[in-house]
């Protein structure tokens, strides 16, 4: 079963200028998902979807497989499917199974995504996410600025033990059969999964402060850089 991993990483960043390309830990947030994807041993091939040279670059020391992404699926509004999709086009022989994995997630637990690929693979499921537990009380504000609650009573304070959890996704990983997610043509269709990962591995990075926090935790998450499977030529090319 030919599984594939592609991983989205345009150049373009309003938030972040040049954000895929910032270190984690010393370590670039794309060659960061490359070396999570090859660390687990089910992937087949690895794919950055790119319209960056200098992430094309960086891609291609970590020893990555490039897709040029045109300049139409490149823009702000651009969906990580329609970079998915595009980059599909272009595998030969065609994936069984995709994994999206998005760089923003610094702390992709590998072993959790091979126990997801695991779960797909086996027919158990159709597609698998990366989330964490969650038992916060969410609210919402009307136009006039007024909060109201969104899971939960107000008029009732239920304790965390007497509380079913609910899952926010980490936006770490996606793993989707191929043909599903070719057809459905967006990553959540069929019989869906969720994988728990770590609190600690689930930050995303949107913001400066985000990647601030993302190398203030790098000692605790990831106390071994040096286990990613990079050479450290490839890390001083990146």
């Amino acid at each position: 079963m030919s599984i594939v991993a592609v991983i989205p990483a345009r150049g373009g960043s309003k938030g972040i200028p040049g954000k895929n390309l910032r270190p984690v830990a010393g370590i670039p947030l794309v060659v960061r998902s490359i070396a999570a994807a090859r660390s687990c041993g089910l992937i087949d091939r690895v794919v950055v979807s790119t319209d960056d040279p200098a992430i094309e670059e960086a891609a291609r020391a970590a020893e990555a497989e490039v897709v040029d992404r045109p300049a139409h699926l490149s823009g702000d509004r651009a969906t990580s499917e329609s970079a998915v999709l595009h980059a599909l086009e272009h595998i030969d022989p065609p994936a069984e199974i995709v994994v999206l994995l998005q760089p923003t997630s610094p702390f992709i637990d590998s072993a959790a995504l091979c126990e997801a690929i695991e779960r797909v693979r086996s027919g158990r499921e159709d597609v698998v996410f990366s989330a964490v537990e969650t038992f916060a009380f969410l609210w919402q504000l009307d136009d006039l600025g007024r909060a109201t609650g969104i899971n939960h009573d107000p008029s009732v304070r239920s304790r965390r033990q007497d509380r079913e959890p609910q899952f926010q996704e980490t936006g770490g990983f996606y793993v989707m059969r191929a043909r599903g997610f070719s057809r459905a043509r967006f990553r959540f269709f069929g019989r869906v999964g969720v994988a728990i990962v770590d609190e600690r591995t689930g930050i995303e990075i949107d913001t400066l402060d985000q990647l601030a926090l993302a190398n203030t935790i790098a000692p605790l998450v990831d106390p071994n850089p040096s286990r990613h499977p990079l050479t450290s030529s490839q890390l001083e090319h990146s």
